[in-house]
């Protein structure tokens, strides 16, 4: 049996970002993008178990100071099921 070589689908290739990339000699590349972008297809991963979000669990994430604070008070106050 031949091992099958895996690649990572990016999208269309046609496709231009439309989020800016910063990347450094010294840091990893960097993808600036609207929440809108990201949070469908992260939503979707979790409640599906996929076992990639867990390799990405311990990265970290810079969001602003209001999210933030929208965040921490949901969490606090949602109801508990």
């Amino acid at each position: 049996m031949v091992p099958t070589q895996l690649r990572i689908f990016n999208g269309p290739e046609e496709q231009e970002p439309q989020h800016s990339v910063n990347a450094s000699a010294t840091a990893r590349p960097c993808v600036t993008l609207a929440l809108s972008e990201v949070l469908p297809a992260l939503a979707d991963a979790v409640e599906s178990g996929r076992g990639w979000v867990k390799d990405f669990s311990g990265d970290e994430i810079t969001i602003s100071a209001d999210l933030y604070e929208v965040l921490m008070s949901y969490r606090y106050f949602r109801p508990v099921a």
